[in-house]
């Protein structure tokens, strides 16, 4: 077993001042600190983080530079997907918002994630998530053949398929992220999280808004599909490997397949915390299982 010493190696990430302008730059100042630190201790990696971040006069200009050259084919320039990310980030605040949100989750929630240069440069999740902001936004723009392209791109690349149209909010952690699908009429809130190989799908053939609402807060482990248009209450619990096909309300738990309210259906137990930003995947078990090893 590990040492208690090894599983809390990890420092504790310092936190931002509560203006998001103040913050953004804050955020900036720190990803550039940490480079440096990292250059330093580690010189086969200073070309690298001069590149990627050092050379950078702005955390949209870093992250557009860092997509372009993940996301490039030999016939998708590197230099075109710069531009495209670089002009849709630099002209919409919202999505700078997001991006430092998303950045400000993983490092908060996932206790693997060392500093925030480490998600920038590392977690396909957080990747991922940047560039479908992008393409989500083309999409609005009608310019949907370059989004379906960059959605194919993403999900060659990161091993995960999210289709351009669905809506997603800020703080979001896609934490591992391989394997995850998101179809076309799905919303996910803020300060979700989301584990690997999930899945938010459609039930058929059927048109039309056919895809689950995630509220905000939610949590939703590994393995668990989530199929229809159904809606995951605020601050509810999916459990990993289960599956979903019916509502789950608010601040609840639900777990198994096909899945079932922790407490039951008509008196289901509710708990108070956040489960999207706690990430407590399993005290639930205490609660309501006799299960014993």
């Amino acid at each position: 077993m590990p040492s208690e010493e090894y599983r809390n190696a990890s420092p504790a990430a310092p936190h931002p001042p509560t203006d998001t302008a103040e913050a953004a730059i804050w955020l900036w100042t720190q990803i550039k600190a940490e480079a440096r630190r990292d250059a330093e201790a580690e010189p086969a990696l200073a070309s690298y983080l001069y590149s990627t971040i050092l050379s950078h006069s702005s955390l949209e200009r870093s992250l557009s530079f860092h997509l372009g050259n993940k996301l490039c084919s030999s016939t998708l320039l590197s230099t075109l997907l710069y531009d495209l990310f670089l002009n849709t980030f630099s002209t919409d605040p919202e999505l700078r918002a997001a991006v430092s949100a998303d950045l400000l989750a993983a490092r908060y929630r996932d206790p693997a994630c060392v500093s925030f240069s480490h998600c920038l440069l590392n977690y396909k999740g957080f990747l991922a998530c940047q560039a479908h902001r992008v393409a989500h936004k083309l999409w609005t723009q009608s310019r949907r053949p370059l989004a379906l392209a960059l959605q194919s791109r993403i999900s060659d690349v990161f091993a995960i398929d999210i289709h351009p149209a669905a809506r997603i909010g800020k703080g979001i952690l896609f934490d591992h992220a391989t394997g995850v699908v998101v179809g076309e009429t799905a919303v996910i809130g803020n300060n979700v999280s989301i584990l690997h190989h999930v899945t938010l799908g459609g039930t058929g053939k059927m048109g039309g808004d056919r895809h689950p609402k995630i509220g905000d807060g939610v949590l939703i482990g590994a393995g668990a599909t989530i199929l229809g248009n159904v809606i995951i209450g605020e601050g509810a619990k999916i459990g990993a490997g289960s599956v979903v096909l019916i509502d789950v309300p608010p601040r609840t738990t639900a777990v198994g397949n096909p899945a079932r309210l922790v407490g039951g259906k008509e008196q289901p137990i509710k708990h108070e915390e956040c489960p999207g930003e706690s990430m407590d995947h399993t005290s639930f078990i205490s609660e309501w299982s006799d299960y014993i090893i």
